[in-house]
């Protein structure tokens, strides 16, 4: 069974529906939305600040989520991809979006509705990325506007996989 803990009087809130592995941590001040999977390794912290989870997000194994204290939030719309060993620090990630495998977001950046965060790259501090864009790189630069269906359809596929593979897991 997963590690959930409260922490300064903040017990995390869970949606319906929803799948956590049993390494997955989840920490204080977290509400997170209905069909959503926490994987493997991932730990969201809401210790030194609050953390908000839309619905049918998948937070893939190894991820870290966490925030400044007094300072920066978590916001993450719906139906968002969360890669693997990715780190969000005090960001809002719109609904729509993936943020690739290692790539990492921090304080006060802004990733747009439907965007895509390349693996690997680093979002820096306050950097607002605009929705249906590609940024990659390190720091991460604007790629190129992407088809606004053939990103929806992408992002919304790999959400809709993680739905199916929760789903594999609750069997058991």
């Amino acid at each position: 069974m997963a590690l959930i803990k409260s922490v300064r009087g903040f017990t995390p809130q869970f949606g319906e529906d929803c799948y956590l592995a049993e390494t997955a941590v989840v920490i204080g001040d977290v509400i997170i939305g209905n069909q959503c999977s926490i994987w493997f390794g991932a730990v969201i912290r809401g210790d030194v600040n609050s953390i908000r989870i839309g619905n049918r997000v998948n937070i893939q194994d190894n991820a870290v989520l966490h925030t400044l204290y007094q300072k920066s939030t978590i916001e993450i719309g719906d139906d968002v991809s969360i890669g693997h060993n990715v780190t969000i620090h005090g960001a809002a990630i719109r609904s729509g979006a993936l943020v690739g495998m290692g790539a990492t977001v921090l304080d006060g950046a802004v990733v747009g509705e439907g965007a895509i965060i390349a693996a690997n790259a680093l979002v820096l501090s306050n950097t607002i990325i605009e929705p249906g864009c590609i940024y990659a790189g390190v720091p991460a630069k604007f790629v190129k506007k992407v088809d606004p269906e053939q990103g929806k359809e992408i992002n919304q596929k790999i959400a809709s996989n993680y739905l199916m593979y929760s789903s594999w897991f609750k069997e058991d």
